[in-house]
Order: C-alpha cells, then structure tokens, then sequence
C-alpha cells in the first residue's frame, strides 16, 4: 500500500472513533429525539424520601397533604441551581402506615405507589401487598 492512502485513512478513522464515543456518552435515546432521564422516581414527604416500587397492588385512601417531587440531578448540580421541585398530593395506603408507604398523584385513582425504604430490602408490608397475601 502507498504512503498517501495510509495518511487518508487515518483521519478518517480517528473521525469516526470519535462520533462513537460521543455518540455513546450522551445517553440513550428513546427514539423521539431526546435523551431519557437517568434520575430514579423519588418523592418526599415528611422529611423522608420514597422511591416507586413496582407491581404493588394498593388501595389508595385519604389525603394526607403535599409531596414533592425534587428535580433530577443528573448533571451533578450545574444545571439546577434554584430550581424547586413539582409539588404533588400524598394519599394514605390501607394497611401500611404513611412512615412505610404513601401513594402520591393529582388523586387516589391515578396515585403511584412509593415506599421508604433504604438499600435493598423492603418493609415487610410493602412486601406482603406486592405477595397479595
């Protein structure tokens, strides 16, 4: 091979190597153009912070005042100077107390379940209503 088509092919090269990292380092799309969130669901209510779980079945029951849903700090703070949190309502949930468990949302039909729960493990009566016992 001649030395000028090296030369050529090199910058191509490093061209392309670098769209793929950029390319991987922003994030993944979810096809409509823009990047997905990265931050998990949180609420907090009462000086403790919830986090959705998933497949629970709940009743949702009386209100119980203000939650709010902090901002997502995915940029590690540098873009969220002064921005407050969405303020939504908390709703009790039979059967586990509002220190385990509250369901929040515009009303108690359309509430998302969260618990308070830290590391790993959750609460044995957030367990018992995902179990259905």
């Amino acid at each position: 091979m001649s030395r000028p088509g090296r030369t050529t092919r090199l910058p191509l090269l490093a061209a392309m190597l670098m769209s793929a990292v950029a390319c991987t380092s922003e994030g993944s799309d979810d096809g409509g153009g823009e990047q997905a969130a990265s931050c998990a669901y949180r609420v907090l209510y009462q000086d403790r912070t919830y986090r959705d779980v998933a497949d629970v079945r709940f009743t949702a029951g009386e209100e119980l005042g203000p939650a709010t849903l902090p901002p997502c700090d995915d940029t590690g703070g540098r873009d969220d100077a002064g921005r407050a949190g969405e303020t939504t309502t908390a709703y009790t949930v039979d059967g586990v107390p509002p220190e385990v468990a509250v369901a929040v949302g515009n009303s108690p039909d359309d509430a998302t379940f969260v618990a308070a729960h830290s590391g790993g493990e959750l609460p044995p009566e957030v367990r018992k209503l995902i179990d259905g016992s």
